[in-house]
């Protein structure tokens, strides 16, 4: 790697920083090639204050001790998120090209938010959405911005839902809003209600756990305050799909705004063998996907999209003195979400599908898939496990039989700390299970269910 060389004189305050920018950067090349660590895991606070120390102070300690207390100290008590055998909750497995451009996106240090200040990177950004949008099948003139994370991305949505509801209704109701969703609905949908000051109406789930036209249509004929529906595109739990198309039926018949929360499930868009599950969200009014998750982009990045831009710029433009010389003519991220200060986060995402292709992103995705069931079957073949939910997409259920929640809990905690694998118990229909999420395309079948022997 060759070295940086300082330009110029020292900064006045900071000195010559040449040195501390190299360490860094060739820290960051080691990181990016080498293994990932399963013992890695969090430690208590008392443990890690006595070995920090006090590294704070009005002297500083300098770049090379700050960087060896991070190396030695720091990072080893995170858990690695693209360990091949981190299947617990939904991990992150980003391709070493897109960990990359994220320290070209942070060199480059450009502000995101407004077109006058970023349109190269907003460009970038816009193709990668672009991608997207056609793999909703959505128009072209359909369009949004990359948010934090999914809970940022579900409330930024339904802001638009509910302004725009208001527009087309003359006002609030009495009795307030309404939104409705069911009881798989991520988590952030509850703390987005909680923020719109709206009420959560409960649709009934089927008994293969999916929210159905027939539910909602129910749901809707006594709620008429009901704003906007929440439909899952891969509930965290369980990896389901709702019946998309019925319930885009019913918020047409109704004038009902239809939100998909794919954050998870929503890459599995471009992957061709469960595309059909995805049916009807043509027909969605806003999206968001986490490419965090399963579209191989380091945290943090959520694509929020919506069909008619324009309804979300009429909701989160911000207008201030110091705002009035924006060109609102131009594509501002900062009018299309609760946000106004971003990075351009959207760019190892773009870099990445540049760099190895949509199809490899198709295989990629496919390969998770093609894990998920193949452990399904090892499990359903197996004499002391027992499956219990199919994988719609790339999450599945099972248990060891006979086994109490307590013990799951121990046989967990003392695989991640052995680093076997990290696999977490969950609750479905009232009873403990074992949960396996697949989203690395570099975890093998066989791998995990060496792994799953220690359950014996």
């Amino acid at each position: 790697m060759s070295e940086v060389r300082p330009q110029g004189r020292p900064h006045a305050v900071w000195g010559d920083e040449t040195d501390v920018v190299q360490l860094a950067l060739d820290w960051t090349a080691k990181r990016m090639v080498r293994k990932t660590d399963p013992l890695s895991t969090a430690r208590p606070a008392a443990e890690l204050a006595a070995e920090v120390g006090d590294a704070i102070r009005p002297e500083g300690i300098g770049g090379a001790e700050a960087l060896r207390i991070f190396d030695e100290i720091l990072e080893p008590a995170t858990r690695a998120q693209d360990d091949p055998l981190n299947l617990a909750y939904i991990a992150a497995a980003p391709t070493r090209a897109a960990v990359a451009f994220d320290l070209v996106t942070s060199a480059a240090n450009i502000f995101g938010g407004l077109w006058e200040s970023g349109a190269g990177a907003i460009f970038a950004e816009n193709q990668a959405l672009q991608w997207i949008i056609g793999l909703l099948d959505w128009p072209e003139t359909a369009g949004g911005t990359f948010v934090s994370g999914g809970t940022s991305g579900n409330l930024s949505a339904l802001m638009t839902a509910r302004e725009t509801a208001k527009t087309r209704r003359g006002g609030r109701p009495a009795g307030g809003w309404q939104l409705a969703c069911t009881t798989n609905a991520h988590s952030s949908i509850q703390s987005a209600a909680k923020a719109l000051d709206v009420d959560v109406v409960d649709v009934p789930i089927d008994d293969r756990g999916h929210m159905t036209g027939a539910a909602l249509r129910a749901i809707l004929e006594q709620s008429p305050n009901v704003f906007a529906v929440v439909a899952s595109a891969g509930t965290t739990n369980e990896g389901l799909v709702d019946d998309l198309s019925d319930i885009a039926d019913v918020c047409e018949e109704f004038g009902v705004w239809m939100h998909v929360d794919g954050a998870y499930g929503g890459a599995g868009l471009a992957a061709p063998s469960i595309r059909h599950l995805f049916d009807g969200i043509e027909r969605a009014d806003s999206f968001i996907v986490d490419p965090h998750k399963w579209l191989f982009a380091p945290y943090d990045c959520c694509a929020l999209v919506y069909r008619e831009p324009e309804l979300a710029r009429a909701v989160h433009s911000q207008h201030a003195s110091y705002l009035d010389a924006i060109d609102r003519n131009e594509w501002n991220p900062s009018e299309l979400a609760l946000h106004l200060s971003r990075r351009v986060r959207g760019l190892p995402l773009w870099f990445s599908l540049a760099t190895h292709g949509t199809d490899k992103y198709r295989d990629a995705i496919e390969s998770s898939v093609t894990t998920a069931r193949e452990v399904a079957r090892a499990i359903d073949e197996s004499d002391f496990l027992e499956l219990v939910r199919e994988p719609e997409l790339s999450v599945l259920l099972f248990e060891r039989k006979g086994w109490t929640g307590e013990q799951y809990s121990e046989w967990s905690k003392k695989a991640a700390h052995d680093g076997v694998i990290l696999c977490v118990p969950t609750s479905w229909r009232g009873k403990s299970v074992l949960r396996l999420a697949f989203v690395n395309p570099d975890t093998e079948t066989a791998q995990v269910m060496a792994a799953l022997e220690t359950l014996h």
